[in-house]
């Protein structure tokens, strides 16, 4: 897997000798599958967001489930970023509505909220937003857009486990808010997810949903009203979750120090070297432009001048990723846009219909970020880049 002995890759999940022991404990323990530790797991997450909070096998069918709860099915229609992983449009479609991409801002890389609200329409029943790399979009702009218009918001926060609005963590507030556990997450439990619930959700179709609709009663009594999927955690990953986040803040605040380095490094290079066209993350750790927002630095992204790097032999984006494997360095493309996938072009999208998100999604990438990384592994990276660009 690596090109060299010493290869840097993108990501990297961390996983602590006691985090093991305690796995090994539960390997033990018989009870493997949903138990115990899925229950400690959703209490410590229920606290961590000040409300009711379900886990689930993964961070897609949080999604899922959530846009059931809130009554999204065929014939309705749904406003979501393009920029994303497939999954945020493909539960759309899985509870038969239509997903509707809108532009983002080439800023934060983010869906429009202009845009958004511009495309609202009769259909429209929800909005879908995701939060790049962890940074939030303005969360009293879309919520005021949700309210003018009476429409459910799911928040697919999958990479924004401990990012903040205005002081308060993502999550804490509004409607549905999804998280994704996946191995290369600030928090993860190898696979996993979870669900955050509004006051007025469902909360028992919730846990139903997510283990075949079934609805148990007494020592043997077994009813099912609606389908559901197997969705449910087990206590393997529950356990590593419990460990993670125990140790977040110490995680989020190495990613922070990372980032700073990043930017230390980064930004006298571009001045110097006149790479104006080669766009920074919108939110330095230090800066006082964006007091309401707290990033948890899940992924430090660039957006290349491919445009001016083809007359030095970057004629592409894959072309510089190679360019850097061979210098040991890993990058990770996150994404290329949704709506230009064959399933999507079939559905009636096509080029030049999201022009931004279709120029940032063919030349953006993410440089390594993880907790086990040091000031000198971003060194690495930096001079790597110095003469890849």
């Amino acid at each position: 897997m690596s090109a060299t002995p010493d290869f840097l890759p993108f990501s990297r999940p961390s996983i602590d000798e006691a985090t093991i022991a305690a796995v090994g404990d539960v390997l033990r323990s018989g009870w493997l599958t949903t138990g115990p530790k899925v229950a400690a797991f959703e209490a410590s997450l229920s606290e961590f967001f000040g409300r009711r909070t379900l886990c689930f096998a993964n961070g897609t069918c949080t999604m899922e489930v959530a846009l059931r709860l809130a009554g999204i099915g065929p014939g309705d229609e749904v406003l979501t970023t393009p920029i994303t992983w497939v999954a945020t449009a493909n539960v759309v479609l899985a509870v038969g509505a239509t997903p509707r991409f809108v532009d983002i801002d080439p800023v934060t890389r983010n869906i429009d909220l202009a845009k958004l609200e511009a495309a609202i329409g009769p259909r429209t029943r929800a909005l879908l937003p995701v939060y790049l790399s962890g940074l939030p979009v303005n969360m009293d702009r879309l919520y005021a857009i949700a309210a003018r218009h009476g429409l459910r918001v799911i928040e697919d926060a999958a990479q924004a486990q401990g990012s903040r609005w205005k002081g308060r963590r993502v999550g804490s507030f509004g409607d549905f808010a999804s998280f994704s556990f996946q191995a290369n997450k600030n928090l993860t439990t190898g696979e996993g997810g979870c669900l955050v619930l509004p006051e007025q959700a469902d909360r028992d179709l919730a846990e139903r949903l997510r283990l075949q609709g079934v609805k148990r009663s007494g020592l043997d009594a077994m009813d099912v009203e609606t389908p559901g999927g197997k969705f449910n955690l087990n206590d393997i990953a529950a356990q590593i979750g419990l460990c993670q986040l125990a140790q977040l803040e110490a995680i989020q605040g190495q990613r922070r120090s990372l980032a700073q380095a990043y930017f230390e490094r980064l930004k006298p290079l571009v001045r110097a070297r006149g790479w104006d066209d080669c766009a920074l993350p919108v939110l330095p750790p230090d800066t006082l432009a964006h007091a309401d927002i707290e990033t948890n630095w899940h992924m430090f992204q660039l957006v290349l001048p491919l445009e001016r790097l083809a007359g030095k032999g970057i004629d592409s984006r894959a072309s510089f990723m190679a360019a850097m494997k061979a210098r040991g360095i890993g990058i990770g493309v996150h994404y290329p846009p949704v709506h230009l996938f064959t399933l999507y072009r079939n559905l009636g999208w096509k080029p030049g219909d999201l022009p931004v998100a279709e120029q940032v999604g063919r030349s953006i990438v993410s440089l390594p970020l993880f907790r086990a990384m040091s000031t000198a592994d971003v060194d690495r990276v930096v001079t790597a880049l110095e003469e890849v660009l």
